[in-house]
């Protein structure tokens, strides 16, 4: 008698737990805010592999692995001699054919001309007198009072002084003339063609050393003072912390909820209780599937699309690869504006 009265009590306060159990958990559920969008995701970053332009063996290495680097430091270096004798070679030639086209702008000087002048002035008296030579010859050739020899050798003393006064009178008259276009074209060429190669030469040398194109961190140091360097071949991993983001996906459905530059709330397990600002500043245009490395409740066979959530790291705590989870408000008004990091992360915007 006793157990059925005890069955009796036990039963209904066990449903009426029951069902005040059910009641609290849709309560709980309904609770939930429905205007909040979850998603999982990794921290990602850019890399970038730094490698030497030309080849040469490698002399200094000025920075380790884990060393921050700013944009335009100096990073590495390599032997120059051979790229500093060929700027050298190249300067003299471009300074001596810079004398060759001016001396063809210039043309004759004075003096050449005025020399010039005087051998055909000699010329011409030579070709007179071998002209009264030859003309006495000739007469007394014709009375046989000299043999035929002497009028031969008359003869052509007379032609080489026609043809020496002729070829001086042409000297002189490309020296008043002065140098052809096309030589002197052809000299301004080979100017220009000489300084190209210089400033070629130059640029090789200027990429004996290696800078760091943007601030980051050296990731990994491949190579060592000694080695010889190719452009193939990387010597240093950077890292490229800013910028920075969450690597997540939005199923489907969820797609037109969200929208670039709308704002976002991270966490990561590595600081529990700390958000991080961060806010959308990609969304990819094409569907995948979700990846297996993206924990969520949702179905792995869904179609996702990736979202990159930029985020701000003023104190340096996030890590390439680190898990985070990323909560967006899908009422939020989204309006133009700058959404660059300067003006999204205005000094320290961790919480």
């Amino acid at each position: 008698m006793d157990r059925k009265k005890a069955r009796k009590i036990i039963v209904p306060v066990l449903l009426a737990a029951i069902i005040a159990g059910a009641v609290f958990y849709f309560q709980k559920e309904e609770k939930q805010p429905s205007d909040h969008l979850v998603l999982y995701g990794n921290i990602d970053i850019r890399q970038i592999q730094l490698a030497f332009h030309d080849t040469g063996r490698i002399i200094a290495l000025h920075v380790q692995e884990g060393a921050r680097v700013k944009a335009g430091e100096l990073v590495g270096e390599m032997d120059p001699y051979r790229y500093q004798a060929e700027v050298k070679r190249l300067e003299a030639e471009l300074e001596m054919q810079k004398w060759v086209v001016a001396k063809l702008h210039a043309g004759s000087r004075p003096q050449e001309i005025e020399e010039a002048r005087a051998r055909v002035a000699a010329d011409e008296a030579l070709v007179k007198d071998a002209q009264k030579t030859y003309d006495r010859v000739r007469k007394l050739a014709r009375t046989k009072y000299v043999p035929k020899q002497k009028l031969d050798d008359a003869t052509a003393a007379l032609k080489a002084a026609k043809e020496k006064l002729k070829a001086d009178q042409q000297a002189l008259d490309l020296a008043l003339i002065g140098p052809r276009k096309e030589d002197i074209a052809a000299a301004e060429a080979k100017l220009k063609s000489i300084a190209a190669s210089l400033d070629l030469a130059r640029r090789k040398l200027a990429d004996t050393k290696l800078y760091a194109p943007s601030s980051g961190i050296i990731q990994d140091r491949i190579m060592e003072p000694g080695d010889i360097a190719f452009p193939q071949t990387p010597v240093f991993t950077l890292a490229l912390d800013n910028p920075m983001w969450v690597r997540a996906y939005v199923p489907e459905p969820m797609l037109g909820k969200v929208k670039e530059g709308m704002l976002a709330e991270i966490t990561t397990d590595s600081y529990p209780g700390k958000t991080y600002r961060g806010w959308i500043g990609y969304i990819s245009p094409t569907a995948e599937f979700t990846p297996k490395n993206v924990e969520t409740p949702e179905l792995r066979t869904r179609l996702v699309y990736q979202v990159r959530v930029y985020i701000c790291n003023s104190l340096g705590e996030l890590r390439l690869g680190m898990p985070a989870t990323v909560t967006i408000k899908t009422n939020q008004k989204v309006e133009s504006g700058d959404f660059s990091r300067d003006a999204m992360c205005p000094g320290n915007n961790s919480t």
